[in-house]
């Protein structure tokens, strides 16, 4: 559970913080909650960005459900040149959206008419964006139960549902930071808000610039140099660097309000008055505890947690077992204790063939099969709490079904059981000699 709440954060996190800054810049920035724009025009332009920017969020999980349903149902999907393409467009747009409210800007108490419709545009652009962050970030997590059930035998197996848990924890998390930083930066000053927005998206915007160069080059668009190359090689190397600073940029949204709640210094004529402002940063403090103790939580499982879910699992070593007459020889009296044995078969080329014994509970009967699978490959199986584990994507097995055909199970084998032996004939194994190399 714990290694699928950290992967959707990482995936998600930066979009849901990138969000959250953008509709908060909508509420203080637009008039919604700004004292400096008081007035009905004002009010209306803060509740028409809210809406528009609700409207491009709602498209943007409508796209990127459908885009986790052509990854996953189909071919038609070329991740890398999808996100190439969707970078450039979300680098363009955020081009325009620069360009925009620097003259809307400059428009404000001359034309406030054209300086109004010149805001309009701005945040549809900013819809824009958060549809394309929404169609980059969520269509694997939108995913993830699908590829888990191709392993698993049933929705409402323990290992499904225990990993499903961790993503939705992780989806939670995401949306909670997004909403607690969106409800800071709403109550931020407009330029204070607009900077710190702004830096979040350049900081996103240099890594897309990364990204891409790196698909050109992977898919050779473009022709390579040594600049490019350390470039691509960089970004790919420190990508969570990118995370951490917008994270960072984030983090600055609770903290400044924080510090504007211990220096209040707003008017009031009634003891109403005073409480409804004491109310006010009550509330605001809040928030900026929630966003502070999400960023925190964040970072934590990062570095302490994620470690610890991605700790490398050693296989037991191969054990020896006497090759004769063409055929792997196992006694039955080296798999009597119910646990997990490893055996293995070097080709003439030097590739080890591994398979794994184990005897079934209460039974006489073994379990037999490669050590590797066909949706994992060789990655390898290990014995945990008396259960026998993937080691790539950590599923169960029902000890009772190995040797048969389904889900993650071991790929099976041809075998007999004679005189006291376990016997594996070599040309079995040697079918499936490009599952080692």
């Amino acid at each position: 559970m714990l290694k699928y709440l950290i992967e959707t954060t990482e995936s998600l996190m930066t979009a849901g913080l990138l969000i959250g800054l953008i509709l908060g810049f909508a509420g203080s920035a637009c008039g919604l909650f700004s004292q400096q724009k008081a007035g009905l025009i004002a009010a209306q332009n803060g509740k028409t960005a809210r809406r528009i920017l609700g409207i491009g969020v709602c498209a943007g999980l409508i796209a990127a459900g459908v885009m986790a349903y052509l990854k996953n149902a189909t071919r038609k999907i070329d991740t890398s040149l999808w996100n190439l393409r969707n970078f450039t467009a979300s680098l363009v747009i955020l081009l325009l959206f620069f360009i925009l409210w620097a003259i809307r800007s400059g428009l404000q108490k001359k034309k406030p008419a054209a300086a109004r419709v010149l805001e309009a545009a701005a945040v549809c652009l900013l819809a824009l964006l958060e549809i394309s962050f929404l169609l980059y970030a969520l269509p694997d997590s939108l995913g993830a139960p699908y590829v888990i059930l191709m392993t698993e035998k049933s929705v409402l197996s323990t290992n499904f549902l225990y990993k499903l848990t961790g993503i939705l924890l992780g989806l939670l998390l995401v949306f909670l930071a997004g909403l607690a930083v969106k409800s800071c930066t709403q109550r931020l000053r407009p330029k204070q808000a607009t900077l710190l927005m702004s830096l979040a998206l350049i900081v996103n915007a240099v890594r897309q610039v990364t990204v891409c160069l790196r698909i050109m080059l992977t898919k050779r668009i473009i022709a390579s140099n040594k600049t490019l190359f350390e470039i691509s090689k960089f970004s790919s190397n420190h990508d969570k660097l990118f995370l951490y600073l917008v994270m960072a940029a984030a983090a600055i949204v609770p903290l400044l309000l924080w510090l504007h709640s211990l220096n209040v210094k707003e008017p009031y004529n009634t003891s109403a008055e005073h409480r409804k402002i004491r109310w006010k940063w009550k509330v605001s403090r809040r928030w900026s505890a929630l966003a502070g103790i999400c960023l925190v939580f964040t970072v934590f499982s990062f570095v302490i947690l994620k470690p610890i879910t991605t700790r490398a699992v050693e296989l037991s070593p191969v054990e020896d077992a006497e090759v004769r007459d063409g055929a792997v020889y196992v006694p039955f009296e080296r798999v009597e204790d119910g646990h997990l044995h490893r055996f293995g078969y070097v080709t003439e080329g030097g590739t080890q063939i591994r398979f794994i014994v184990i005897k079934k509970p209460n039974s006489s009967s073994y379990g037999i099969g490669l050590d590797a699978c066909d949706i994992c490959g060789e990655t390898g199986y290990y014995e945990k709490d008396g259960q026998v584990v993937c080691k790539l994507c950590d599923v169960v097995m029902n000890i009772n079904t190995i040797g048969f055909k389904g889900g993650c199970n071991p790929i099976v084998i041809e075998y007999r059981l004679e005189n006291g032996n376990i016997i594996v004939p070599v040309e079995s194994l040697l079918e499936y000699e490009k599952e080692f190399k």
